[in-house]
């Protein structure tokens, strides 16, 4: 299959990269839309108008699947863009689920960014999901700027984190969900603050699964094309970016295996 993934940045490598992993076989667009990064400050029209538009620019090019590997784009588009379009569009949300599945009876901690966390879609599944109280939010929008900057340096982010978690009681938490596909490119970070055994849980493998799901044909060439914000990208600062964040990840996951 052709399957587009779409992000506001490069947030949504996390997910590629999984597909990558388990669903080598197909052809992957990837549309990067940095130049209008991040999408989190920004209004939910503004979040739908530019999902939309990469989503079209993916159609176009005749792709059998769209992944809309943003949770805020999911947010704020997906359930208009179902009804647009017929071919499967799947979206991200945060792994609240699983999340209280391993939180061992203790608190859980959604990280998003502000736009996630504020909207209905959001604020249904935590009435669905959080039964017992048990979920706690924390917008951490500016991880995002964090990487789609190249700003990766360790003790920056922590001493962000640190100041943004200053008032939680850490100890009571169980798990923690990464809840924008941008923050896992910070889970060592979050594992450095968090108490030893404090599951870090995204979503990228949950999406992966329902990607299978509709994955019914492979392609006769598998590769992978990535587009900034509607323009191809063959080079440069994003191109090389790009492709170290996903050696990193790869790096991550053989270390967790």
């Amino acid at each position: 299959m052709r399957i587009g993934i779409m992000d506001s940045g490069i947030g949504g490598l996390t997910v590629l990269k999984e597909c990558l992993t388990r669903l080598p076989e197909h052809e992957y667009l990837y549309y990067a839309d940095s130049n209008n990064a991040p999408y989190g400050v920004k209004s939910q029209q503004e979040v739908y108008a530019l999902t939309a538009a990469a989503v079209a620019f993916l159609v176009e090019k005749e792709v059998d699947m769209i992944v809309l590997a943003c949770n805020t784009a999911t947010s704020a588009a997906v359930k208009q863009l179902r009804q647009q379009y017929q071919i499967p569009i799947v979206g991200m949300e945060p792994a609240i689920k699983p999340a209280l599945a391993l939180s061992r009876g203790k608190r859980v901690l959604v990280t998003a960014t502000a736009l996630t966390l504020d909207q209905p879609k959001f604020k249904a599944l935590i009435g669905q999901l959080d039964r017992h109280g048990q979920v706690d939010f924390l917008p951490l929008t500016e991880l995002v700027a964090f990487a789609e900057n190249g700003d990766f340096d360790f003790n920056t982010i922590l001493t962000y984190l640190k100041e943004k978690l200053v008032h939680l009681d850490l100890t009571l938490y169980g798990s923690v969900v990464l809840g924008c596909t941008h923050f896992p490119l910070f889970k060592a970070c979050f594992e450095a603050i968090f108490p030893k055994g404090t599951a870090i849980v995204d979503g990228a493998v949950g999406t992966t699964n329902r990607i299978k799901a509709f994955a019914n044909f492979t392609s006769p060439t598998p590769k992978t094309t990535f587009f900034l914000s509607g323009e191809p990208l063959l080079e440069g600062p994003l191109f090389n970016s790009i492709q170290t964040i996903l050696t990193k990840v790869d790096a991550w996951e053989q270390k967790e295996q």
